[in-house]
């Protein structure tokens, strides 16, 4: 029995070892999600939920690592990615208004499986609007991205380096 359970052993660390090895590295850029409400699958399967689902957004958290980025990585004037490697998905579960312009209920960003902005087609744009750029005491060295209440809806707050901007987006 001794050596059964000797060999059992054995094996089951090779498997762990063998399975291991093909795994891939972790990203540098690690994937996120955010949810209005904040927290919400959690919520669901702890039936705490006081508000319906509004939205979601998914990307890869790109780090500043000592780089400039506003005015060196990301160049002024230019388009550049919500996020690192994938495209960043964003998703309503209800009719919202952005900008003044209505936006169906649905995921956005329709060419979700690719890179960087290289094929960016403005054409594609579901909406455009400028939003206030708020300079930031404390730099932020992973790019985030939040949902909060705000005036007349929800906000998405997106914040990295020392820059935090805020997207209205009303119900």
């Amino acid at each position: 029995m001794k050596k059964l359970s000797t060999l059992v052993i054995a094996v089951s660390l090779s498997f762990a070892a063998a399975a291991q090895s093909s795994l891939p590295p972790v990203d540098q850029s690690p994937m996120d999600m955010s949810y209005y409400p904040a927290n919400y699958p959690v919520l669901k399967i702890q039936d705490k939920i006081m508000e319906p689902l509004v939205a979601r957004v998914i990307y890869s958290r790109p780090k500043k690592e000592g780089r400039t980025i506003f005015g060196g990585l990301v160049e002024y004037g230019k388009v550049w990615r919500l996020g690192a490697n994938e495209a960043t998905e964003i998703e309503f579960y209800r009719k919202v208004n952005i900008g003044g312009k209505k936006v169906s209920k649905g995921r956005y960003n329709k060419e979700t499986d690719t890179w960087g902005s290289f094929k960016y087609n403005a054409e594609k744009d579901i909406i455009r609007t400028n939003v206030l750029v708020e300079k930031l005491n404390d730099p932020v060295e992973s790019l985030a991205m939040t949902f909060e209440k705000g005036g007349g809806g929800i906000n998405l707050v997106i914040a990295w380096e020392n820059v935090k901007v805020t997207l209205p987006i009303n119900l």
